[in-house]
Parts: C-alpha cells; structure tokens; sequence
C-alpha cells in the first residue's frame, strides 16, 4: 500500500520553523500552487489501486497554524480521486490535535469536526513520535516517569482521537538504530552530501540489510497487528505484551514454564474486574510461585500470587503480592523465561534500565494458540473448578460454550 505524501515545497532537508516551508503563506508554501500540486497528483493515480491515501502536508509547523486550507485541500483530492483515504496532520510537526477539543455544555469531553467536507467515511488523521521528540528526557529522567509522561502527552495531544472513534495514522516514528543514543535508510544526496549515512533508517545505507536486527523484532507487532480490519470478528482478549522485545508470553505445554515468543503463537488471556489472568477458554490462572521463581499456572486462583495489577507512573509493571505481602513483578530470565522479582526503577532512579520488566496488557482479535486439554480432563477440571472454586464469583465466564 503506498500513501502520497506532500512533504515540502522547496526541495530540501526537512524541517524547521524558519524554512519557509511550515505553513500556507510562507514564503515556499503558495495555498494556490498546494492546491494545483495536489489536485495533479491525486488525478494522476486515480485508478491506480495500490495507493490507498494521500496526505495533504507533512508537519505543519511555525508561529501561524491553523487550518484554514486543510478543507479546500480535501475537497480537491477528493473531487479529483473519490477512492483515496485524506490524511491530515498535526499541528507543531505533526504531534499536537488539541485544537480539535472541545467540550459540552456539561463539561464532557468532545471532539468537535474540525473540518466541514462534502464526504464522510475517509478522512484519518496522521501523528508523528521519533526519540527526540522528547529532547533529553530519556538521557535525564526515571525511564518510568518519562515513559508515563510521554504517553500521557501524546494521549492528551493527539491519542483522544481514537478514544472518540476518529482513525489515528501514526505515519512516522523512529529511533537511532545505532543503539547508543539513550534519546532513542539513507540518502543517495541529502544536504550536498552523496551517500549520507542515516542512522534512524531501519535499512543500510545501501538498502541491502537491516540497520539492527533486533528493532525488526521490536516492531513485529505493527506488522501483524493486534486489532484491525479483518481480526475484529473474534472475541476480544487480552495478550501479555513485552514492548522491549516485541515478544508475547507463551505457554509450550501445561509441564513448561512461561517464555516469550513469537506473538503469532501467544496465548490469550482473560483479566477479569477480580485481577486474575485466566488463560482464555480454560481455568488455568496465572500465579507468582515466589521470589526469582518461574510464573506458573493453577487451577487455585484464591492463594496469594494471583491478582495482578499494572503499577508504577508508566502502567507497564505486571505485579502481585506473595504470602509474605512482598510485591513482585514480572521479569525476564536469560532464556526468556518469566520469572517474579523485585520490582525495579519505581523510584526517581535515572540509571536504573526497567525494560525486562515492562509488559502490557494488549487488546487483540487475532486468534490464539490454546493448547488443548483432552476431553476428560476438561471435564474434570470444569467440574473442579465449579464446585470447589465458584469461578462465576471471580468474574471468570466460561467460555468453551462460545469456541
């Protein structure tokens, strides 16, 4: 799928303020020539079925931003190519839509249309988050604190959208793929200098190879997605996401401890209002057996160990208390085995790295790998499971009826 993309209007290395490229009406930027450009490109890849949308400008930005233009530019791509998807940008290089918020008489929170088109059902908008977007913040801060932060900041700013059902398109995103800049393709001529080498492309500079292999991982699940169009006829469930890795955790077989592994073969889980994780469609609860010790399974999921809870200021540590009140979170081992251990970096510590410990509870439609019980232990578990453990009271429903 390809998206056209209006990037800028004088040739050059993009972007900042002073360009004359940020906004309608700088010096580079003439509304009547944007308009013309568009309305050309969208003509000349009518038809063309593997170009699915196009984006009017790339990251508006300078000291006079509105939107003033954004509709006219709308209606001419659309009026000219009826089946492209019309992608607008964010404010201050792309990561600021809070100018669309607005709020009732009754104080909820609404977003009001930002734009008044002729078309409904195909506008998106677009944000864009690279590891500098944050200045020095990861270099200089509690990686937990900075982490809730951004979220928080990007939520505030452009996540809202999807809270109120509007498509968000985040169309650009990056970090240093040299792996030593803690704030996070190449170019055959980029600012007078052949073959500059760019360090946030994700390939080589000569296009042959991944720039770092381990980043490929990372962002798998972008490239199998959790939820979108053609995985929504299933059943939501949850999966245990570890964002460092790009890995989910996984069950080999009822005798093996839980590891990471590939996303595709994850289980499904079911995190009721009672905090307890259930493998989805079985009984099998998810225990802490204690300090530095492999998670588990159980079928007794009223014993200490088996209510979880997001903690910390970044909503990324998975956490239970053990017999001796002791918090444990959910970690790592070198072979990728989930093991508990002491919850690590809630403090103000700017050296301390949480990564083995962030997990994320992710919504998914996907199917799942259930390892399959035979049918008289299914039996007996669900007899078991009802009479001794009333799972109706733990907000457990059962599920197999609907499989």
């Amino acid at each position: 799928m390809v998206i056209l993309d209006n990037h800028i209007s004088k040739p050059g290395w993009c972007c900042s303020n002073f360009d004359g490229n940020g906004f309608y009406g700088d010096r580079y930027f003439a509304p009547d020539l944007w308009l013309k450009g568009l309305t050309r490109m969208a003509t000349m890849f009518n038809g063309v079925t593997c170009v699915v949308g196009m984006s009017l400008r790339n990251e508006l930005r300078g000291s006079m931003q509105n939107h003033q233009y954004m509709e006219q530019g709308a209606e001419a791509v659309h009026s000219s190519n009826p089946d492209v998807l019309i992608i607008l940008s964010g404010l201050n290089y792309d990561k600021d839509f809070s100018f669309l918020v607005n709020y009732d008489k009754d104080f909820s929170f609404l977003v009001k249309q930002s734009v008044d088109l002729t078309f409904t059902g195909k506008l998106v908008f677009e944000v864009h988050w690279y590891g500098f977007s944050d200045w020095k913040a990861w270099e200089t801060g509690n990686a937990n604190q900075v982490c809730g932060s951004v979220v928080n900041n990007m939520m505030r700013k452009g996540g809202f959208l999807l809270e109120q059902g509007w498509p968000l398109f985040l169309s650009e995103f990056g970090v240093d793929q040299r792996g030593s800049n803690v704030n996070d393709n190449s170019y055959s001529l980029r600012e007078g200098v052949m073959g500059m080498d760019e360090t946030y492309g994700l390939l080589t500079w000569n296009w042959c190879g991944t720039r770092n292999s381990s980043f490929l991982q990372r962002i798998s699940a972008l490239q199998s997605p959790f939820q979108g169009p053609g995985l929504s006829n299933a059943r939501v469930h949850k999966i245990i996401f570890h964002p460092s890795t790009g890995l989910c955790v996984q069950r080999k077989s009822g005798m093996e401890p839980l590891k990471l592994g590939s996303c595709s073969e994850s289980d499904g889980w079911t995190y009721t209002p009672q905090k307890l994780l259930f493998i989805k469609g079985t009984y099998s609860c998810l225990q802490a057996d204690g300090l530095s010790k492999p998670a588990k399974l159980t079928i007794i999921c009223s014993e200490p160990g088996t209510k979880w809870e997001m903690i910390s200021v970044s909503k990324m540590h998975l956490s239970t208390k053990l017999a001796d009140d002791s918090t444990v979170c959910f970690n790592i081992d070198s072979s990728n085995t989930i093991v508990t251990n002491p919850c690590k970096c809630l403090s103000r510590d700017q050296t301390c790295d949480p990564g083995g410990q962030w997990f994320k509870l992710v919504n998914s439609t996907r199917s799942t790998t259930i390892t399959k019980l035979s049918s008289s232990k299914n039996l007996l578990w669900n007899s078991l499971q009802k009479y001794l453990f009333g799972f109706e009271s733990l907000g457990l429903q059962d599920e197999r009826s609907s499989q």
